[in-house]
């Protein structure tokens, strides 16, 4: 991923939090042809650099069996598209404003039964932390011993992060008003969260 300067993320806090809100990550690896595949991949700890993310998918697919040395691991947040009629002003072109953080790392298999459990039941503890009614797995982790063969787990080394949060930074702050407004408006509500929440960040 190119990194532009001015849509850098606010603070390693917010790609940390971007990964955390957006964990069914896409899962790519070099070869011929390249390699991808839509997966849960999940942040253990606080910080994402020099992190170890947790991953899974399933054993039919033959993905992991090519995976090499490093994988990229592509988060994306919320997007949506920037319409020129709410800039109020002409002449002006669209724009699209997204977030997103890329990891690079070195990539292992997990060969153990047990720690592959392991990853699936703390991706499931992770999906269900924001609920206001976390589900309780433990009646159920029966049934999830019984599946976990048909899984193959993986750990990825952070070893590079990169990310662009372009959320209209280059726009005046009356603009972005009217961007969020609109936004909002036309079903992109988490994009427009997001850019109230990075400006609040870089005032």
């Amino acid at each position: 991923m190119h990194e532009f300067a001015r849509y850098a993320a606010p603070s390693p806090a917010h790609e940390v939090d971007l990964v955390r809100r957006n964990p069914f990550a896409l899962v790519v690896s070099d070869g011929s042809p390249p390699m991808a595949t839509h997966a849960p991949v999940i942040l253990p700890g606080d910080t994402l650099r020099g992190a170890t993310l947790l991953g899974h998918m399933a054993r039919a697919n033959p993905h992991w069996r090519s995976f090499g040395d490093e994988v990229l691991v592509v988060f994306s947040g919320p997007h949506g598209y920037v319409s020129p009629s709410a800039y109020g002003y002409t002449p002006a072109v669209p724009t699209w404003n997204y977030a997103a953080v890329h990891v690079t790392g070195p990539v292992e298999l997990v060969d153990d039964r047990e720690e592959t459990l392991a990853v699936v039941e703390q991706t499931v503890h992770a999906a269900e932390s924001p609920r206001a009614r976390p589900w309780d797995m433990t009646s159920s982790r029966g049934r999830f011993a019984e599946l976990v063969d048909g899984v193959v787990a993986f750990r990825v080394l952070v070893r590079e992060v990169r990310g662009n949060f372009k959320l209209s930074q280059d726009m005046p702050a009356e603009v972005r008003a009217r961007v969020r407004a609109d936004l909002r408006a036309h079903h992109h509500r988490a994009v427009a969260g997001l850019m109230a929440e990075v400006d609040g960040a870089q005032r």
